[in-house]
């Protein structure tokens, strides 16, 4: 087994080694991965059973939560088929390097740029989820960074599988195998959050406490994914039919994501009105409500009827129901008196990814968007709306909840940087002291170059 530092350095190797590689060449390597992981489905396939029927044996002994056995399930529906379709999906993106975001005269002859490029060598660390290692893989390779990385314990099989048929499809390429890595253990983990000298970002995907304990302990800089407390807030404008539809998917069409909906506030003006109604609408969809006491109450006071009322409505604990992730049909509830009452809920409850009003009016909307402090903030839609592939970015290392460098779904963008770039073109070159105020000395210029000129 390689060291820590053994891995770390190959990574950056790799990374170094790939930078004068034709994008090209990142595109045909896509390929390549995609029809290698195609061809070896069956293989995929019965490691990844191996890792559920493993995984249910220890939801049965009550060590692991029905939530993650979904999320490690890569064999229902069309699971892989979209992972596979996600790696073409990134190939086909405009290549996020090289290009200038910025232009600049400072002097005749003297011109700055400001040029997109890789991050580096990445440490991506996340939870059950096996596909996440062909996502991250494609999202690496066309944005230029090499990766490591390291899943849950669940999907171990499945993501060995992955990781031999990925490295076998690289060296088949321009790309080293060492391009992609993949670690098993937490020892592993630790002694890699020492490398800064050859990994240049951590990105975890998981628990708020994961994301703080590596935050403490590494120095290389960590772009966080952490909980999805997601709040749908109901205006008291808001449409009936609207707020169900919007409700119940943002809560049910796929419960432990966490794009889904944990929390439900309600304006003390539709209490009587689109509350009961909507309660109706959640248990139907086998939904359970922790409601607040005004919540609670108006449900008892209309003498709210259904046969899954005794088992499907229950008082909130408020220490913990809206603080909390639940990744199953649960939705915790609560009542507000105003729009700002919202806004202040949200803020110290959310955990900064996606938070939704559901109202008629464009100031309520206005105020709520700019009000609320999360990387997504949306206007009569579906929180579920929150993901790399639905915002055309095809697919997403993760949902940052951070305020630096990238936030909300990170896609191709989220995973380069830029370099700033000054070109001469005078015969003796230039020097800072030809500039100045005192008598024979240059102004700086800072003349925008049209696009027409650039050199890139």
């Amino acid at each position: 087994m390689s060291s820590a530092e053994e891995i770390a350095k190959a990574s950056k190797s790799a990374f170094e080694a790939s930078q004068l590689i034709d994008p090209t060449e990142r595109v045909k390597a896509l390929q390549i991965i995609h029809d290698a992981l195609a061809a070896k489905k069956d293989e995929i396939f019965e490691a990844n059973r191996k890792d559920v029927e493993a995984a249910k044996a220890l939801v049965d002994a009550g060590k692991l939560s029905v939530s993650l056995v979904k999320r490690l399930d890569l064999t229902s529906g069309d699971k892989f088929d979209s992972m596979l379709a996600g790696i073409m999906d990134v190939a086909s993106l405009p290549d996020p390097t090289g290009q200038i975001t910025y232009a600049s005269e400072l002097d005749e002859g003297l011109e700055l740029y400001r040029m997109t490029c890789p991050i580096g060598s990445l440490l991506v660390i996340f939870e059950s989820r096996p596909e996440v290692v062909v996502n991250i893989t494609a999202l690496a390779v066309k944005s230029g960074n090499s990766a490591i990385l390291k899943g849950g314990k669940e999907s171990l099989l499945t993501a060995d599988v992955l990781s031999k048929c990925i490295r076998e499809a690289l060296s088949k390429t321009s790309l080293h195998p060492d391009y992609i890595q993949t670690v098993q253990t937490r020892e592993e983990i630790t002694s890699l959050l020492d490398q800064d000298k050859y990994i240049d970002l951590v990105i975890p995907r998981g628990s708020n406490a994961l994301v703080r304990s590596i935050q403490s302990a590494s120095k290389i800089p960590v772009m966080g994914h952490a909980d999805g407390i997601c709040s749908v807030y109901v205006d008291e404008t808001a449409d009936l039919e609207k707020a169900k539809r919007i409700v119940v998917e943002s809560k049910t069409d796929y419960p432990s994501a966490c794009n889904a909906a944990e929390i439900l506030i309600l304006h003390q003006a539709v209490l009587d009105t689109v509350w009961p109604a909507l309660a109706t609408s959640l248990i139907e969809a086998d939904v359970h409500l922790r409601c607040d006491e005004k919540t609670l109450g108006i449900l008892s006071t209309l003498q709210y009827a259904h046969d899954r009322q005794t088992t499907h409505i229950h008082a909130a604990d408020p220490q913990k129901d809206f603080d909390t992730e639940h990744l199953s049909n649960i939705i915790s509830v609560t009542s507000v008196p105003s729009l700002s009452s919202a806004i202040q809920f949200i803020n110290g409850h959310s955990s900064h990814h996606t938070d939704v009003i559901v109202t008629e009016s464009e100031l309520a909307a206005s105020t709520f968007v700019r009000g609320v402090d999360s990387a997504g903030t949306f206007w009569n839609a579906s929180s579920r709306f929150a993901d790399g592939f639905r915002y055309g970015f095809g697919t997403e290392v993760g949902i940052s909840t951070g305020r630096v460098h990238a936030r909300g779904p990170v896609g191709l963008e989220g995973l380069v940087i830029y370099k700033y770039v000054l070109r001469s073109k005078k015969p003796q070159g230039s020097i800072i002291g030809e500039f100045g105020t005192g008598p024979g000395k240059k102004k700086y210029k800072h003349q925008p170059i049209a696009a027409s000129k650039l050199p890139f």
